[in-house]
């Protein structure tokens, strides 16, 4: 993660696309990127619109790209901006066209919206999550505006969980940070009691387990010449990180999406919690 020279921002048209707008503006323009914006057309047939006969596919693609071709010029006026309307699932449209065209970045919103459906992430974003190789990017998962003072990338927040892959991760979040000019700070955590229900952890256990995670990525951090205050947290993955980043104001936070088992593909456990919580944008590498 040494900058992106290629951003894909899929675009729906909604509100909440039209809130990532600035993010993905302020994005390109600082790594000079070449940015595509990619719309999906996903036809829906039923009984209340007819077969698939009555829908000419060739002229909805067309009216889709007239539609994208005319939207957000001004915002990117000066960019390299490529505009490409595909027919299909989006979420498939946007995995294909990563895999194709060397894409280093998505951004995407999360689709959070309302006491329900901020329980949730948005479907498409869920699969691209799962199904893309490169980074991705996702606005905070909340019901109100995206906070443009979070542009700047001041404070940058990353969540480390010990591992060789931690590692890795600690070091492109500091080769990031620097690259923009914020603060690095780590956070990890350590599952509280109520996550062993089959062991009788006391307080004296649950606290020597923070303090030897704590050591342990200290050590880490020595090793590979990381100077980053540390946190180590203890309880609900999610809870904890999402209120580190709001404690210390993060712009942005900082997450691994890599392998975990078999039955989860590429989508660690705790990445779609994170995401849904964390008060600011997330990059889930």
């Amino acid at each position: 993660m040494t900058g992106f020279q290629h951003i894909l921002f899929p675009v729906d048209f909604s509100e909440r696309c039209e809130g990532a707008v600035p993010f993905v503006d302020a994005m390109a323009r600082r790594f000079q990127s070449k940015l595509t914006v990619i719309s999906a057309v996903h036809l829906h047939y039923s009984g209340a619109m007819g077969d698939p006969g009555t829908v000419d596919p060739q002229a909805l693609l067309q009216a889709v790209q007239t539609h994208l071709d005319g939207a957000f010029t001004k915002e990117f006026a000066g960019l390299t901006v490529n505009r490409v309307t595909e027919l299909g699932d989006p979420a498939q449209v946007i995995a294909d066209y990563v895999k194709s065209h060397a894409v280093d970045l998505v951004m995407m919103p999360s689709h959070g919206r309302g006491p329900f459906r901020q329980l949730l992430l948005g479907s498409t974003t869920a699969k691209v999550l799962h199904d893309v190789a490169c980074p991705v990017w996702t606005t905070a998962h909340t019901g109100t505006a995206p906070d443009l003072e979070r542009l700047n990338l001041e404070k940058i927040l990353c969540a480390v969980d010990g591992t060789a892959e931690g590692v890795a991760l600690m070091q492109e979040a500091a080769s990031f940070s620097k690259q923009v000019g914020a603060t690095l700070r780590l956070v990890s955590v350590v599952p509280g009691i109520e996550a062993w229900p089959e062991r009788q952890m006391d307080i004296e256990f649950e606290e020597q387990l923070r303090i030897n995670t704590k050591s342990r990525i200290e050590e880490q951090q020595r090793v590979a010449g990381i100077d980053a205050p540390l946190c180590v947290a203890v309880g609900s993955v999610a809870d904890a990180v999402a209120e580190e980043a709001e404690r210390h104001g993060a712009d942005l936070l900082i997450i691994g999406r890599g392998a975990a088992h078999a039955k989860l593909g590429r989508l660690r456990t705790h990445s779609h919690g994170i995401i849904r919580l964390a008060p600011c944008p997330v990059l889930s590498v």
